[in-house]
């Protein structure tokens, strides 16, 4: 990946950080450290741009995920979720949940992989308030860029003798984590529904 950092620099990373944030399988956060270890060897890079560009490419493909689930995603799994458990009520209790825990998830979620390219997609989706989204979006994607890259700059090809054991950490947290969730839907889940659905009239003109 060295030669095509030097190349194409900040600007290519902060277009792969955009598109890994809109939802595709692209492999931003590789590219950011990447090039981060290349900034802190070569010093070809400027960091400080390095980071600006990947969290400014991170917020961006945030938001246009955002609008993508809350404008088409939304309206498609309203008519057509039922077909795979996703009922009204249980979408309810998806907006219930990022109307209360939004900024949480959205702030953690940049720090993993899965969430980091669907949670804007299902804060569209849930219709979690657009301001809100946009401060905490803006505020783990600086934070995770900072992290990331500051990280891979200062200790260069050292972070990648532990990038191993923590991301094997990362992963069984995930793990465990949505293990835990599921058990606590299926056994909360009626109450959350109607946490939500009584929500949902109250907000009603």
């Amino acid at each position: 990946m060295e030669p095509w950092i030097a190349t194409y620099g900040s600007l290519a990373v902060a277009l792969l950080v955009l598109l890994e944030s809109l939802g595709l399988p692209l492999p931003g956060e590789t590219a950011l450290v990447s090039a981060a270890i290349y900034a802190g060897t070569t010093h070809r890079i400027d960091i400080f741009i390095l980071i600006a560009s990947a969290a400014l490419g991170a917020t961006i493909g945030g938001i246009l995920g955002y609008w993508i689930g809350r404008r088409a995603g939304y309206p498609t799994i309203l008519r057509h979720g039922s077909r795979i458990g996703l009922t009204e009520r249980r979408l309810l209790a998806g907006r219930w949940l990022f109307a209360n825990h939004g900024g949480k998830i959205v702030v953690f979620g940049r720090f993993f992989a899965v969430l980091r390219a669907l949670a804007a997609l299902i804060a569209g989706v849930t219709m979690m308030d657009w301001r809100r989204f946009i401060v905490f979006q803006s505020i783990a994607s600086i934070l995770w860029a900072t992290l990331y890259g500051g990280a891979a700059y200062c200790f260069g090809k050292q972070i990648e003798h532990v990038a191993g054991p923590i991301g094997i950490a990362i992963a069984l947290a995930i793990v465990i984590t949505v293990i835990v969730t599921v058990l606590l839907f299926h056994r909360h889940g009626d109450r959350l529904e109607r946490l939500a659905a009584a929500r949902a009239r109250h907000e009603q003109p």
